[in-house]
């Protein structure tokens, strides 16, 4: 069974992360939240609380497919500052296993250096933030083993790629399909 680890911090957007779990769950996927707070209670950016599967320091990501980062703020801000986490996306990012991220948290990722010569999109307004990237608007762009998008209105999309990606796009074509949503009406990349 594949295994992803959604990071969640006060501040983060709700659909954005949210999403991710629900339609990989469909999919068959192990998804954790995972707390960067040292509280399983998250608090959203729109206040809407989340309690996490687990705290960080829980956590044994050696089995864990994918690193997920959703957006929103100061989420994605709690995100950066976390010590633990940079050291686990570094990890990820050395061995090529999949690192994904949405809305501004693709930011982590070029502050972190793993955009430099990829194709990267973002929530507009931070695209000088994907330092070393070509920034696209496309809805969801992956390049190698690193998946960004763009937000809120892009996290169907999203969810569906990373499922794509490691359930094959069958699968993703039947939960599309499931939730009344189609990839090719949408145009997804």
């Amino acid at each position: 069974m594949k295994q992803v680890s959604v990071f969640l911090a006060d501040g983060f957007e709700e659909i954005e992360g949210l999403t991710v779990v629900d339609i990989l769950r469909r999919a068959g996927v192990r998804v954790d939240t995972v707390s960067v707070t040292g509280e399983k209670m998250i608090h959203g950016s729109h206040q809407i609380n989340i309690e996490a599967d687990f705290l960080f320091e829980e956590m044994d990501f050696s089995q864990t497919d994918m690193l997920v980062l959703p957006g929103g703020m100061p989420g994605t801000r709690n995100l950066m500052n976390h010590k633990g986490l940079q050291e686990i996306l570094r990890a990820y990012h050395e061995k090529d296993s999949y690192i994904a991220a949405i809305c501004a948290a693709p930011s982590v990722f070029g502050r972190l250096g793993f955009l430099k010569g990829r194709k990267a999109c973002c929530y507009p307004g931070f695209e000088e933030k994907l330092e070393g990237a070509e920034a696209v608007t496309d809805p969801v762009i992956v390049d190698g083993h690193v998946i960004t998008s763009r937000g809120m209105g892009t996290a169907i999309p999203f969810a569906l790629k990373l499922t794509a990606l490691l359930c094959g796009e069958e699968k993703a074509e039947e939960i599309g399909r499931s939730i009344i949503y189609d990839r090719r009406e949408n145009q997804e990349s």
